[in-house]
C-alpha cells in the first residue's frame, strides 16, 4: 500500500510528495532531521526529538514554519494515516526552494517532510550474536566546523567513514575526532564497559548527544552502575569488557570485534544485554 507523506501543512500521496530541485536541502544538504521510533503505535520520545528538532534548526538559523504542537499533531497524523504500529519516522525541515547560490536566505519557505514507515537497521542474528566494526580513517568533524549538537541533513563526513566499514565488510565504524578520541559511530553513539564501570564519550567529543543514549545512561544509573564520560582512545575501545552502541534505530546492540581484535569473550555482554532488555521494556511501556 502507498505510504501517506506529510509534506508542508498536509498528508500527500507517496507518488505526489516532491520537493523542487531548487530546494537547498538538495543543492546543499541545508537543513535539519530527526529520526523518530513508534513501539505499540506510540510516538517514542517525541517531545525530545521536538525540543532537538527546534535547537538544531536553530544552531544553523532556520526559522521553521509551524509551532511545535502543529509538527506533534503532524507527526501523529502521519504515523496513522500508515497505520504504523511499530515503526520509524523521519521528520525532515529543509531550507526550502532558493536560488543556486548558497545565500540560505534567499530560501523564503522551508519544506516539512514526514515519513512514517516500517524499519529494521539491523537484522536480529546481529543482535543475538553482536556485531564486528572497524575504526574509520575519516575523521569526525571538528566541532567548531559543525556543532555536533546540530542533527544536520548533510551527513557526508559519517558517510565516508560507513564506506569504509562497508568496504571491509562489517556494518559500522568508529569515528575519531581530530585529536584521536572516539566521537561516535557512523549513526550510533558508543558505551564501553571496563571492570564494572560504563564509558561514553562527551558530546564535545564530536558525537550527538543521542536520545537513546540519554535514556541508556537513565538506565544505568537506576540498575546501579557509576557512569563517566570522558574521552575515550582505540585502546580503551580494545580493552573494553564490553562495547556497545545506542541509537533511535540500532536501539542498544552489542559489539563483539573491533578492528579484528575480540572485545570481551567475543559475545555481547552481560551489561550490554541488561541494558537492551531495559530498553525493550522502557521503550515498549512495560517499565519506567
Amino acid at each position: 500500500m502507498a505510504l501517506k507523506i506529510w509534506l508542508g501543512n498536509k498528508l500527500v500521496d507517496e507518488q505526489d510528495a516532491k520537493i523542487s530541485v531548487f530546494d537547498h536541502g538538495l543543492l546543499y544538504g541545508d537543513g535539519v532531521f530527526e529520526g523518530i521510533r513508534v513501539y505499540n503505535k506510540r510516538v517514542f520520545e517525541l517531545e525530545a526529538h521536538i525540543d532537538r528538532l527546534y535547537d538544531s534548526a536553530k544552531g544553523i538559523r532556520l526559522d521553521i514554519p509551524m509551532s511545535r504542537q502543529h509538527l506533534i499533531d503532524a507527526v501523529h497524523k502521519t504515523v496513522e494515516a500508515n497505520n504504523i504500529g511499530n515503526g520509524y519516522i523521519r521528520l525532515i525541515i529543509t531550507r526550502g526552494v532558493g536560488s543556486l547560490g548558497l545565500n540560505p536566505f534567499t530560501c523564503e519557505t522551508p519544506a516539512i517532510v514526514i515519513i512514517a514507515d516500517n524499519i529494521q537497521l539491523y537484522p536480529e542474528e546481529l543482535y543475538e550474536k553482536g556485531m564486528k566494526i572497524i575504526s574509520a580513517t575519516t575523521v569526525r568533524n571538528h566541532p567548531l566546523a559543525i556543532p555536533p549538537q546540530i542533527k544536520s541533513m548533510n551527513y557526508l563526513n559519517n558517510i565516508l567513514a560507513k564506506i569504509e566499514a562497508l568496504d571491509y565488510e562489517v556494518p559500522e565504524a568508529i569515528m575519531y575526532n581530530h585529536e584521536g578520541f572516539v566521537a561516535e559511530a557512523t549513526g550510533d553513539n558508543v558505551f564501553t564497559v571496563r571492570k564494572g564501570v560504563v564509558y561514553t564519550p562527551p558530546a564535545e567529543a564530536g558525537g550527538l548527544e543521542g536520545i537513546t543514549r540519554e535514556i541508556v545512561i537513565r538506565i544505568a544509573k537506576k540498575e546501579g552502575f557509576e557512569v563517566v564520560e570522558k574521552n575515550l582512545t582505540r585502546f580503551d575501545l580494545y580493552i573494553s569488557d564490553e562495547v556497545f552502541l545506542t541509537g533511535t534505530a540500532a536501539e542498544v546492540i552489542g559489539i563483539v570485534e573491533i578492528d579484528g581484535r575480540v572485545i570481551g569473550d567475543g559475545r555481547p555482554g552481560p551489561v550490554t544485554r541488561r541494558f537492551r532488555e531495559k530498553f525493550f521494556r522502557y521503550a515498549h511501556g512495560k517499565e519506567k
